[in-house]
């Protein structure tokens, strides 16, 4: 056998219409949260996902980001040209020119994944979020309005204080530590052949004789010395002085 059902309860008459006429006097008394849309602009999260903007010059028209595109709103022209060489007796080079990047942003639905498979970082999001137009067609941005939006992009975040180094500046910096000790080597090295033509563009000694050292008299209290000719191998030398006579000798 079923189960009775439990009685309901009876309800007063006009409960409800007082209970959503109560709800209407709180919000009533509360300050409104209206923002004054276009007087006053939304605070929007850092983050947010209104537009795309291009950075031209890091663009070398790879066409991944439009082949990676789910909604092909991508549209990329360009052509080739010759690059001169940059030294004497190099060759050519050849390089893509941008002509055209636009985007059909009535087709596209935000997700993001060309901004992620850009290898050169030339898409950013943007928070701009004004580009409403009364025609659909009116819809594809070229490459000049993306630049324009590429100018509202907001910094990175700062890193984490323990997070590791970017391989960008860890590269660069050791780039630049193998210059300078590039660059102590040689001034090293030029410093040292310094010192070394220094030393050999100083005269030499005569080589005529020999100089021997100087002998002291111990009674008179003279130098003397004596020179060796290198030639005929004959030494002369310095005559002492005379003693003098004392004066009781002569007395005597």
């Amino acid at each position: 056998m079923a189960e009775p059902l439990p009685p309901t309860r009876s309800r007063i008459p006009g409960s409800g219409l007082a209970k959503g006429l109560a709800v209407t006097l709180r919000t009533m008394t509360k300050k409104t949260v209206t923002a004054q849309y276009p007087d006053a602009q939304p605070e929007l999260p850092p983050r947010s996902r209104g537009v795309i903007g291009l950075f031209e010059e890091n663009c070398t028209v790879c066409m991944l980001c439009a082949r990676e595109c789910p909604d092909w709103c991508i549209y990329i022209d360009s052509h080739k040209e010759t690059v001169p060489p940059a030294a004497p007796g190099g060759r050519e080079r050849s390089r893509n020119v941008l002509d055209r990047f636009a985007i059909d942003f009535s087709l596209c639905m935000y997700c993001g994944i060309c901004i992620e498979v850009c290898p050169f970082d030339a898409l950013f999001w943007s928070p701009e979020f004004e580009y409403a137009e009364t025609d659909i067609h009116e819809l594809t941005h070229e490459r000049d309005k993306l630049r324009e939006w590429m100018w509202t992009v907001p910094a990175p975040p700062a890193l984490d204080p323990g997070a590791e180094e970017p391989k960008e500046l860890a590269a660069a910096r050791k780039t630049a530590d193998k210059l300078a000790a590039e660059a102590a080597t040689a001034a090293e090295a030029a410093e040292l052949a310094a010192r070394t033509a220094e030393q050999a563009a100083q005269p030499e000694p005569p080589a005529g004789g020999t100089t021997t050292g100087p002998a002291t008299d111990e009674t008179t209290g003279t130098t003397a010395g004596t020179t060796t000719d290198a030639t005929t191998g004959t030494t002369s030398g310095t005559p002492e002085p005379s003693k003098p006579s004392d004066p009781q000798d002569g007395a005597s």
